[in-house]
């Protein structure tokens, strides 16, 4: 890390047991979790001059941690994955991905996310259909464990980050042992904050690891001052719908003009008048309403497995048994899919639309 100028390293497979901090000297600190001495095991190494930003350590499990940082006002969560290898029960890699949903969701948007993980799948070479959370600079063909991190990347609107750098496949390759050559640690961030890396590679010629090879990105955190948005209050103009407002208008209108029925040739003082007695008889509204999430793509099957997660999560707060535990996790996981799919089949109809007659005239700005 000194050499290439690291300031903060995910590590996997630490296989220390404890839930620790420990220096291990030049001036970087080790933050760890492990339940055995024997496998797994993450943590997350920082240069000293970070350590003092650390607002929370979050230990998931042998496989997840988490860090909260805050550099300059911006706060930055540093998360470690290490997902089970291929050969692993497909129960205990759901439990993984369900692990990182749950650190993802407990984020708030508007702060900075950086996965670095071990995630034991090949995201493939190209990216046809995948162009919002990945790149083309993969490496060969995706398997089960790489379209699990493309499902995950797409529902927490994340991006591969190694992807989007082309480099020489040696650049690229981030596990090599005998013939075989892949690609499964990846790093990932917000989509939105894909324009703050600079760059991505692997570095070749430090042996990190026997077989791994360390992933390096160089990202600059972007502070933004937020302005304060204006909030307009509208007049109500809608209610002239009604009769008994739009006759209160007129003879309202009528006064302020002084009993003229002609309007005035100077437009802005009778524009002004109008906007006027428009606020005094109408009202106004008390400004901008907060948005909904996007939920356009909500379908009925997204909404009653919704609905049984919450009824599931009532059960087990209220009972907090292993089979109502077990319960709420697989209806958690199966909203988490349907979601995916329902997303997915919205945007597919909504493309092939668009690529119509009637789809263009839905493009056409007024």
């Amino acid at each position: 890390m000194e050499r290439r100028k690291v300031d903060i390293l995910c590590v996997q497979e630490t296989r220390w047991k404890g839930s620790k901090a420990r220096s291990i000297g030049a001036g970087f600190k080790l933050f760890y979790y492990g339940v055995d001495s024997k496998r797994n095991g993450v943590g997350v190494v920082l240069k000293e001059e970070f350590v003092r930003t650390v607002l929370e350590v979050k230990r998931v499990s042998d496989r997840v941690m988490s860090l909260k940082l805050e550099i300059k006002g911006v706060r930055l969560n540093v998360v470690s994955g290490y997902a089970p290898q291929v050969g692993c029960e497909l129960e205990e890699k759901e439990r993984f991905w369900s692990e990182l949903d749950e650190v993802m969701e407990s984020i708030p948007m508007g702060e900075r996310v950086v996965i670095g993980a071990d995630c034991n799948g090949h995201v493939g070479e190209g990216n046809t259909g995948d162009e919002e959370v990945m790149g083309k600079f993969g490496v060969k063909e995706r398997n089960l464990e790489g379209q699990m991190v493309m499902d995950f990347a797409k529902r927490m609107d994340m991006a591969v980050v190694n992807t989007y750098f082309q480099k020489r496949e040696e650049h690229r390759v981030t596990y090599k042992s005998g013939g075989r050559r892949t690609q499964v640690d990846y790093i990932l961030c917000r989509r939105g904050n894909l324009k703050e890396i600079s760059d991505c590679k692997v570095v070749v010629g430090e042996s990190v690891a026997r077989q791994h090879r360390m992933v390096v990105c160089r990202m600059t955190l972007m502070v933004c001052k937020k302005k304060r948005s204006k909030i307009e209050n509208k007049t109500k103009w809608w209610k002239l719908k009604k009769e008994e407002f739009c006759e209160e208008f007129r003879q309202k209108l009528r006064q302020a003009l002084g009993g003229q029925v002609v309007l005035p040739d100077d437009w802005e003082t009778t524009a002004e008048v109008i906007r006027e007695t428009g606020r005094k008889v109408l009202g106004v509204s008390p400004g901008r309403r907060k948005e909904d999430k996007e939920t356009w793509w909500w379908n009925e099957e997204v909404q009653d497995s919704v609905q049984r997660k919450r009824l599931a999560k009532k059960k087990w707060d209220m009972d907090r048994t292993e089979e109502n535990r077990q319960e709420y996790k697989e209806l958690q996981r199966r909203v988490k899919r349907e979601l995916s799919k329902a997303k997915q089949k919205a945007y597919d109809e909504l493309y092939t639309r668009l690529d119509t007659r009637e789809g263009e005239k839905d493009l056409q700005v007024s």
